[in-house]
């Protein structure tokens, strides 16, 4: 009876496979690989929306998109409201404090919008109240400081959104509630931040220096010392914010970040400041045609290596998949040696060898990315000079970021204790599969390393 129903479960599942591989399929663009779409995001559209608002009421000189782009954001998060009066990070997900702070935060950062969307902040204030037990600053701050504990990676840009936009007070008293990052420190050489063990993760470099400045101008420190070495250090971490920002403008490529760092300079008074222009016009761009944001740009890299990787579930004699032909196996391995990093990062200073999850300026190598890379490359199964080139230095890419515990972090090797450079088991496993896979076609000193 149980093989019987085995065998009839199999027989349902081969017209679902077959249904799904030409979905996905389909879902190729024209030059082969896959781009997909990520989620609408209040998270993103709030923090876009604070960016261009806190940037209009310094006097930046906008395009004159930007009013309606603000508006649009507004109204969009008025029609994706929870029905308990909150937001989470996508239309399907539940209520959060960073979140629903973030769009109350926005409504207050652009004039008027209090009162045009009335009903929909006193719903927002209601479920603060509930969650973080008041609308007074401190009952809030102590509520998202408490939910990310000693991680001042999201904490504070949350906290600085709310201060800017007059949601935490008003005049300088508002930002005691935002605690300091020490951007002093990123004038230090790159070699030195694990040594120092900043607050942030390591792809938080951006935040760290623009949302520093922005607590520095509002509320600078009562030693002296510390204030001038603060001010002695402007110029020199503004001028590194602007040597690691991509072509695109996107930090990450990340719409929330990207919004961070522009809404805190601009509050700085930075408004014309080249980083901030870039910024500008990046979530400009970056917004769609509903009104929303997404997180960020797209995840090509990361989407086509999924994909490839589920359509080598089904191999022919040679050991590839037979779903995709040998002309569309060649287009995406070309694709994907051209997204590998062959130099050094800049950003990161990641060495070269990894991928990241889109083929965007902004992304910047990450073990599961890299990780995703190296098993498609091997599924796909091209085996010329240059796959295996680039398949050596991706491994050697792995191996070199391997903690002292043994595992696998996200982007650096053991930077802070803190969740994105911790090891992890899931990106460990994911290494080990990849280094598995290609363990017999590598030899020399690299395979006794491996």
């Amino acid at each position: 009876m149980e093989g019987s129903k085995v065998e009839v479960l199999i027989e349902r599942l081969k017209p679902a496979v077959e249904r799904a591989v030409v979905a996905l399929l389909a879902a190729r663009n024209d030059k082969g690989y896959w781009v997909g779409e990520l989620a609408p995001s209040a998270l993103a559209t709030a923090t876009a929306v604070c960016a261009l608002a806190i940037l209009q009421r310094g006097g930046a000189t906008l395009s004159g998109d930007a009013a309606n782009a603000i508006e649009s954001g507004l109204d969009w998060l008025a029609r994706n409201v929870n029905e308990d009066g909150g937001w989470g990070d996508t239309p399907l997900s539940f209520s959060n404090i960073s979140t629903t702070a973030l769009c109350w935060a926005a409504y207050g950062a652009v004039q008027g919008a209090d009162g045009r969307y009335g009903a929909v902040v006193a719903a927002a204030e209601k479920w603060i109240i509930r969650s973080a037990g008041g609308l007074e600053p401190a009952r809030l701050a102590a509520a998202i400081v408490r939910r990310y504990g000693k991680d001042r990676t999201f904490a504070v840009p949350i906290l600085t959104a709310c201060a800017l936009s007059g949601r935490l007070g008003k005049g300088r008293g508002a930002w005691r509630f935002v605690p300091q990052l020490p951007f002093e420190l990123a004038a230090l050489p790159v070699k030195w931040f694990a040594a120092v063990r900043l607050p942030v993760v390591s792809y938080a470099l951006p935040a760290l220096i623009a949302m520093g400045h922005a607590r520095h101008h509002e509320l600078p420190s009562r030693n002296p010392v510390l204030s001038y070495v603060r001010d002695l250090t402007r110029e020199r971490t503004l001028a590194l914010l602007k040597t690691i920002q991509p072509s695109s403008g996107g930090f990450l490529e990340a719409v929330p970040l990207t919004a961070f760092v522009t809404m805190s300079l601009a509050g700085c008074g930075y408004v014309d400041h080249p980083v901030v222009r870039l910024g500008a016009d990046f979530l400009r761009r970056s917004q769609r045609a509903d009104g929303s944001w997404a997180v960020d740009s797209n995840l090509a890299t990361w989407l086509t290596t999924l994909s490839v990787n589920a359509l080598a579930g089904s191999r022919g004699a040679d050991g590839v998949a037979v779903w995709l032909d040998q002309e569309s196996r060649r287009r995406i391995a070309t694709w994907l040696l051209d997204q590998q990093f062959k130099t050094e990062h800049p950003y990161t200073r990641a060495a070269p060898g990894g991928w990241a999850w889109t083929n965007l300026p902004g992304g910047v190598p990450d073990a599961d990315d890299t990780a995703g890379a190296l098993i498609a490359l091997h599924n796909l199964g091209e085996r010329t000079s240059d796959v295996l080139a680039a398949a050596e230095s991706g491994i050697r890419w792995l191996i070199d970021l391997q903690n002292d515990d043994g595992g696998i972090p996200t982007f650096c090797r053991g930077w802070t204790n803190l969740p994105f450079d911790r090891s992890g088991p899931d990106l460990t496993a994911h290494a080990v599969r990849a280094w598995v896979l290609w363990r017999d076609e590598i030899t020399g000193r690299l395979r006794h390393r491996l």
